[in-house]
């Protein structure tokens, strides 16, 4: 399995573990809430709902009300279907919340994670802040040991550019030290006193700080399969 299909699938559990939601409305929730899956199509969700399927951490369902279940036939269209999670698929979850390997602090699946955040302990919260910062920190490093080797032999506008990647690395550097200090102080984003996890919902502006490419595209029409 790629990087990016574990990370869609995680994504996919999580959204689901909200509530059931037919193809359409997964694709958009990707698209538009958690940002980090604007570019992946129909071609690339499909795939990834029938193996969790296949691994029973989904089911599939008819999304039709009774009442439309004789109309659709006759109109030509084929009944939603809409997918739930599983309790095999919760626990699963559950135990992909809980890791916090090296896969956690890398650019996507990092903003997949945080989007999850009102569902993740603090502990694993810290783990996950932490790692991503010492990566971004050892990022920070190299790409500033480049700079110092190459600045003689660059032209203004790619050394411009180099500067302008350190910088959104500093930012997002400093963006994580304030959530840790957040997190140690027991505060949530709102600046609040909580429990052991966050109950605020993250999914909306799922990468926080982090730089998101371009805009959200326009929400396609709806599909009659799916």
């Amino acid at each position: 399995m790629s990087r990016r299909s574990g990370i869609l699938e995680f994504a996919v559990l999580g959204l689901l573990r909200e509530s059931p939601m037919h193809g359409y409305e997964l694709r958009k929730r990707l698209n538009t809430s958690l940002g980090v899956f604007r570019a992946f199509s129909y071609g690339t969700l499909y795939p990834c709902l029938k193996t969790l399927v296949a691994n029973g951490w989904l089911i599939e369902e008819s999304g039709n009300a009774p009442e439309d279940a004789l109309t659709a036939p006759l109109a030509g269209r084929r009944a939603k279907i809409v997918y739930r999670l599983t309790a095999e698929g919760k626990e699963h979850f559950e135990e992909l919340l809980s890791q916090t390997g090296p896969d956690a602090y890398e650019d996507e699946h990092f903003a997949a994670r945080f989007a999850f955040f009102g569902q993740t302990s603090r502990d694993v919260r810290m783990r996950v802040l932490e790692g991503r910062r010492s990566r971004l920190e050892e990022r920070l490093e190299k790409m500033s040991a480049s700079l110092a080797r190459t600045r003689e032999r660059l032209d203004d506008y790619t050394l411009e550019l180099q500067r302008h990647g350190m910088e959104s690395v500093e930012r997002e550097v400093r963006w994580l030290n304030e959530l840790i200090e957040s997190e140690r102080a027991g505060r949530d984003l709102k600046g609040s006193a909580t429990g052991g996890s966050a109950q605020q919902d993250t999914t909306s502006g799922a990468s926080g700080g982090l730089p998101r490419p371009g805009d959200p595209r326009p929400d396609t029409p709806d599909d009659t399969a799916t």
